[in-house]
């Protein structure tokens, strides 16, 4: 039994199939089933029954998948100690697409004039998509706005986020003061992509509420989402950090949710097993200083 063995064994796990987990690890499938056959022998039982055309997990497979993770884990950290010996240090660091607009750049700098050998990697997507580079240890941290499931990581708030409702000067919210939940409904929005932390928020928000709307504008980023408020008559929800020059411009009139439903927090996540480096602790460090959030004074409010 070596550890390509448990890497393959993992990766069917994780695809349900031999032909998905054959393309995802650019193999052949016959070799795929040849290593899950040695495993079985190795371990003189099936880890995996077949229902339909998907595979699932036996007991003894279940048994063996958390603490073959855990020693795949330890065994790329080893690789990546040893090959680095007498090497610049290397952080790759995952980050959420609103952190990534407003302060990645600002951690980057802070790191640098820290560790000025330090090489950063950094990867910018949604909380869905950096959780799961996170977990194939494809990351070595991360700052996230949306809610983090995998228990193998370590999740820690720490920096103060709202998310605001934003109209523009052509909508006829643009010159109220106030606004209740009830006004929200039946309005065209420009949002956020599946998967994004800040599109979960409001979803979940106006489900709570039974709001409804049409999403007229869907993207990624949110330079796009901010112009299509500016020029078309669209409210968007996201995050107050990101439309600091638009407010204090008065381009952008936007609304703090009273109640506090929107607040949160951006998150340092890391995996349990992850051996963190002197620059992962020296993040977190750096991650208080952006800790607090100044709201501005000519803000509406949602009731």
């Amino acid at each position: 039994m070596t550890v390509r063995h448990l890497m393959i064994f993992i990766t069917v796990a994780e695809q349900g199939s031999m032909s998905a987990a054959a393309k995802s690890l650019y193999l052949s499938q016959p070799t795929v089933s040849q290593t899950i056959r040695e495993l079985e022998k190795h371990y003189n039982g099936l880890l995996f029954e077949r229902f339909g055309k998907k595979l699932y997990l036996t007991e003894r497979g279940k048994l063996l998948l958390p603490h073959a993770k855990e020693l795949v884990q330890n065994f790329q950290h080893l690789e990546e100690m040893m090959l680095n010996q007498g090497q610049a240090p290397t952080l790759r660091l995952g980050s959420t697409i609103t952190v990534g607009t407003c302060l990645t750049p600002a951690f980057v700098l802070d790191l640098k004039k820290k560790f000025t050998d330090l090489n950063v990697y950094s990867y910018v997507s949604n909380t869905r998509d950096i959780e799961q580079k996170l977990l194939r240890s494809e990351l070595d941290a991360a700052v996230v706005e949306g809610e983090i499931n995998a228990p193998e990581l370590t999740v820690l708030p720490i920096i103060d986020d709202s998310l605001v409702l934003a109209v523009g000067k052509n909508h006829p919210f643009y010159q109220a003061n106030h606004l209740s939940v009830m006004d929200l409904n039946d309005q065209n929005y420009a949002m956020r992509e599946a998967g994004s932390g800040t599109r979960q928020l409001f979803e979940d928000f106006a489900s709570r509420y039974n709001i409804s709307y049409e999403v007229t504008w869907e993207a990624n980023s949110p330079r796009t989402l901010l112009n299509a408020v500016l020029y078309d008559q669209v409210l968007s929800v996201m995050s107050l950090r990101l439309m600091e020059p638009e407010i204090k411009n008065r381009t952008i009139h936007v609304f703090f949710q009273k109640r506090g439903e929107w607040n949160r927090k951006f998150k340092l996540v890391y995996h349990k097993n992850k051996f963190l480096t002197p620059a992962i602790y020296e993040l977190e460090k750096i991650l208080h200083k952006y800790k607090h959030m100044k709201l501005p004074q000519n803000m509406g409010i949602l009731i």
